[in-house]
């Protein structure tokens, strides 16, 4: 049996809804074997994050080289990488793996507002990373700081997607959870050649946490079964519709999502 393997270079969650701990089981919810390397450590919950523990670009290498020498990465996602030092290292480290299916997820505020990437990092993201990505998944916000456009209408979420291509990244998504639209959300996808929308309909819920970091996860397991990014962000549209209908209800704040929802939901349209 073919074992596929997805690598997340990111932050931890303690609170599980995000970071890492959703990359994993996101993975493991679509059949990948997960791997890790950790770029800092928070202590967070619902409530927001109480503070952030970085590590230094040293520790994160060795972990990204401890994987990649010995259980191989079929794909790979980054998450929150939190300095421009940590960025630089990352992608060097890519290069050197000659790894192709990278996922730039640019995780820079939670959802409580606190900041999870230094404004000085912001640069080092454009100029190193983003040439290396096969797929960008910003929110609104996330690409309009990566391109400096106010995004207020669909005609400037491609005029985005444009740019952020125009950067180096081969197909960038641009998620639609973020605007005003109450009846639906659209996913905006721009592989080079034409545009795709993926659209869904929206929730009125407060429990998104982590809604960005599963979605690419997804993306990120699809790309390693050899899904094409059409079909790897159809799937992952699906799994985060059905991980944010079904709803958990844990904590007092921005409540996870509900990582085992999209099985159950697929079990049951069988």
């Amino acid at each position: 049996m073919k074992v596929y393997k997805s690598l997340t270079i990111a932050g931890s969650d303690s609170g599980g809804g995000a970071g890492i701990q959703a990359d994993l089981k996101t993975f493991q919810e679509l059949g990948v074997f997960g791997t890790s390397a950790l770029t800092a450590v928070t202590a967070q919950n619902t409530m927001g994050v109480q503070d952030v523990f970085p590590l230094n670009p040293d520790q994160v290498i060795k972990q990204i080289h401890s994987v990649g020498s010995d259980i191989g990465v079929d794909s790979l996602k980054t998450g929150m990488l939190f300095s421009a030092e940590i960025i630089s290292a990352v992608a060097r480290t890519i290069r050197e793996f000659k790894w192709e299916k990278l996922v730039v997820d640019p995780v820079m505020i939670a959802k409580g507002g606190a900041s999870l990437l230094q404004q000085q990092a912001v640069a080092a993201l454009k100029q190193e990373l983003l040439p290396l990505a096969m797929v960008l998944t910003p929110n609104i916000p996330e690409a309009e700081v990566l391109t400096g456009l106010s995004i207020k209408s669909e005609e400037d979420k491609r005029e985005a997607a444009r740019k952020l291509h125009g950067m180096g990244v081969k197909n960038v998504l641009v998620k639609g959870g973020h605007e005003d639209d109450r009846y639906q959300a659209t996913d905006l996808l721009f592989d080079g050649d034409g545009f795709y929308t993926f659209q869904s309909r929206r929730i009125a819920t407060k429990n998104t946490h982590g809604t960005g970091c599963t979605f690419s996860a997804a993306i990120t397991a699809e790309l390693a079964k050899g899904a094409s990014i059409h079909d790897a962000a159809a799937t992952a549209k699906t799994l985060i519709q059905a991980a944010i209908e079904d709803d958990l209800n844990i904590g007092s704040g921005h409540g996870p999502t509900n990582h085992w929802a999209y099985n159950r939901k697929m079990k049951l349209n069988r």
